[in-house]
């Protein structure tokens, strides 16, 4: 497998780096160990972190998955599609209530809120770019390193450990097989068969766990895959569009001013400009709006 690491940014408590893996198989590399913790926000691709027996997590474009200090952990790359993610390492003193000094958390991974994957993506663009001011760099990081904790909510199991057990692996191999194609005509049918669940009890139990709907997930995981590509200014929006699995343009459109409050185009060129203040705007008139 070949892995490179880049460093990014130096702060006195927060250090933001760049992570990309080509897997040649999706089997589980060693047990490794994080000297500090560590927040991993995917870009593309997808990965799965292992902690315990049958306990597990994935990282995906839209999600955020924590790495606490000095726990073991091995990680996987399903389908070897590899990944490529922004790395937030801080210190003890920006650690959240519920990080104990044995690494254990209320939750390991979350769901990011749309806000945090464009300040994601955005400060991406301009650290590789070198635009970004060292001010800059770490006040949105400690943003997006607070939005990234504070979507890292305890998923809701039952009492029975191994009731627990089972639908915790239902869950990760549904989202795993999301985010390896999301771009899929997906039905619950199928994903149920995926996770050994009739499709009630998936919807259920999805809900439950997760927080929202697996129509919404899904959703959720196309919109993440495109907004990359839309940052990055990669190819025609409408290719875009299809390659995440929208039927159309206009289709892909509609939902994306929705879910991040512009359109791609608007987005594509404010960052192109380098207009990350005029978009934190954007974000926050979104977030007023939902509130």
């Amino acid at each position: 497998m070949e892995i490179v690491r880049n460093s990014l940014f130096e702060g006195a408590t927060l250090r933001i780096g760049a992570f990309e893996a080509r897997p040649v198989s999706d089997a589980c590399g060693e047990v490794e160990r994080q000297s500090a913790n560590a927040v991993v926000l995917p870009l593309a691709g997808v990965f799965s972190k292992h902690d315990a027996p049958g306990r597990q997590v994935i990282g995906t474009p839209g999600s955020a998955v924590l790495f606490a200090a000095d726990r073991p952990y091995r990680v996987g790359f399903p389908g070897a599609i590899g990944d490529r993610a922004l790395v937030l390492r801080f210190d003890e003193i920006l650690a959240p209530d519920q990080l104990d000094p044995r690494g254990t958390t209320l939750g390991t991974q979350g769901l990011l809120p749309a806000h945090a994957m464009v300040l994601r993506n955005l400060l991406w663009r301009r650290l590789k770019r070198g635009a970004a001011d060292a001010f800059e760099t770490e006040a949105v990081g400690l943003d997006l390193l607070a939005l990234s904790l504070g979507a890292m909510q305890a998923r809701d199991l039952p009492h029975r450990a191994a009731t627990a057990l089972r639908w915790t692996r239902a869950l990760a191999r549904v989202e795993e097989a999301v985010a390896a194609q999301p771009a899929e005509k997906w039905s619950v049918t199928r994903l149920a068969a995926i996770a050994n669940l009739s499709p009630f009890h998936l919807c259920r139990v999805f809900r439950q766990i997760a927080g929202i709907s697996i129509c919404d997930y899904v959703l959720h995981e196309r919109l993440a895959l495109s907004l990359d590509a839309v940052v990055e200014g990669n190819g025609d929006l409408t290719g875009i569009a299809l390659d995440a699995g929208f039927a159309s343009h206009s289709h892909f459109t509609a939902r994306f001013k929705s879910f991040f409050g512009c359109t791609p185009a608007q987005l594509r060129r404010s960052a192109t400009a380098g207009r990350l203040a005029e978009l934190r705007k954007i974000m926050t008139a979104r977030r007023r709006r939902l509130a």
